[in-house]
């Protein structure tokens, strides 16, 4: 789905940019509410996991491949706002470093990938939550549909801003079947992946995840030998306490990203990406312009000057998943901070 520079034109892309600007700037500020003790410490995290599950492509039929866009992740463990941020700090190490998905094509990227994923997938899984039974398994049903529908949303607003903006001459009805077909088969893989993750965070700390709060099991009560729901009154069972460690959850999820970046991504599907096979089969390509960092050391994930793909694509990987944690890290550590400036005593004092 990373759209490189030429598929859509110049002032398609500087709108674009406009609007991924705008909402990168609403986001920073909604992260403060949901950057708390809690989420804090896991956002730079998710960010760096979420570039290395990218890397592995899967297959999803017949020459084509897909890979996690990540929005509907992001938002349920971290929040919608905090979400958005962490996807767009994701496409932009990919950007600058890697050469994926163009510079002047960065706003469409963001919009595409990280506002309209958040977004349509957070909508969705809050209404999911609200009738589902107030459950662990919920949220982890809740994230599979929500993920699922936000990859054909994604092909979808990727439709329409060609429609607006698009460089070659190719009927919109194609491209809506061609892109909104595949990207149902990639939506089933995002599901999976983002079901699997969401249910393995709250199957051992479900306070860490940010869709599960409030969703606390009802306390039970012993009536006639049989256990039975407390009535409503009682109110939830008390959420574990904000302030035991993540260290465990963090060094387990980054143990994880590394090993996915820096071995697992080389068994990864070669095949283009829905995106890329679209492009290549409908003519979209046509136009397509080279990346501006195409001379990157680690364009298209490999270390340049080493021959071993093997070596080279891993030690990227590692590469990309350090970047991304240092740099999504310090992000969300100055929202953090700001957060605790605009809500210290000094900023709440009032003068007569």
């Amino acid at each position: 789905m990373h759209v490189p520079d030429g598929f859509i034109n110049a002032p398609t892309s500087a709108v674009t940019g406009v609007v991924a600007a705008g909402a990168v700037a609403v986001s920073l500020r909604g992260a403060r509410r949901e950057l708390d003790e809690r989420t804090a410490p896991l956002a730079g995290l998710v960010a760096a996991f979420i570039f290395a599950v990218q890397m592995l492509n899967f297959p999803v039929a017949a020459g084509t491949s897909g890979h996690l866009l990540g929005g509907a992740l992001a938002a349920i463990l971290v929040g919608p706002y905090t979400g958005v941020l962490c996807v767009s700090v994701v496409l932009l190490m990919q950007g600058i470093l890697f050469a994926d998905g163009g510079l002047t094509a960065l706003g469409v990227n963001i919009t595409d990938m990280a506002i309209v994923t958040t977004v349509v997938a957070y909508a969705l899984f809050r209404g999911l939550v609200k009738v589902l039974p107030r459950t662990r398994r919920s949220v982890t049903v809740a994230s599979f549909v929500a993920a699922l529908v936000s990859v054909p949303a994604a092909a979808l607003a990727f439709t329409f801003l060609y429609w607006i903006g698009g460089t070659t001459d190719v009927a919109i009805g194609k491209v809506a079947t061609a892109m909104i077909g595949v990207h149902v088969l990639i939506g089933i893989g995002e599901a999976a992946i983002t079901a699997l993750t969401v249910g393995a965070v709250v199957a051992v700390r479900p306070d860490l995840v940010y869709g599960a709060r409030g969703l606390g099991q009802r306390l039970k009560l012993r009536v006639n030998g049989e256990l039975v729901d407390a009535p409503s009154d009682t109110g939830p069972a008390p959420a574990p306490v904000a302030a035991r460690s993540h260290r465990k959850v963090w060094i387990t999820g980054l143990v994880a990203s590394l090993v996915l970046a820096g071995f697992v991504s080389f068994y990864a599907s070669a095949d283009p990406d829905g995106l890329e096979k679209v492009a290549s089969d409908k003519g979209i390509d046509e136009k397509a312009e080279e990346h501006a960092n195409a001379d990157s050391p680690l364009a298209d994930y490999g270390v340049e000057d080493i021959s071993d793909a093997r070596v080279s694509g891993g030690l990227a990987g590692v590469i990309g998943v350090g970047v991304t944690v240092v740099a999504g890290s310090a992000v969300f550590w100055a929202v953090r901070r700001r957060r605790n400036d605009d809500t210290s005593p000094s900023s709440t004092e009032t003068t007569v």
